[in-house]
């Protein structure tokens, strides 16, 4: 039998250009803020939880080692895709199709001020 060495998933950091303004967008959307604070002269953590709990993002400062424009991997869920998906466009995000499959729930993606992509899951 393995021993368990990792038990839980506890934060996704997300290069930003702007923390405020990363911070008011994932707030608006139903985040909550856990902790905004400067760990070092120059180094701000701002980590945000969703509404039901679990894994919270990080909004880090871009910089040479970690640029933004990425394609996150983070995987949100939602109890109305379209709903979601017209908060976004309303926002002025980069918002892809919703696609409707037959064989799998909801789902699009989107891209965050700074071309961050995340994924939306319409939740069963």
């Amino acid at each position: 039998m393995t021993e368990e060495i990792f038990t839980a998933l506890q934060c996704v950091a997300i290069p930003v250009t702007d923390q405020d303004r990363a911070k008011a967008l994932f707030e608006n959307l139903g985040f909550a803020s856990t902790m905004d604070t400067e760990l070092q002269p120059g180094f701000r953590w701002i980590e945000l939880a969703p509404p039901a709990g679990g894994t919270s993002i990080s909004l880090v400062m871009t910089g040479d080692d970690l640029p933004t424009g990425i394609d996150t991997g983070v995987r949100l869920l939602t109890g109305d895709a379209r709903a979601a998906r017209a908060t976004l466009v309303e926002l002025q995000l980069e918002v892809g199709e919703l696609l409707d499959w037959e064989s799998a729930p909801l789902m699009f993606a989107f891209r965050d001020f700074d071309g961050n992509r995340f994924y939306v899951t319409q939740d069963h």
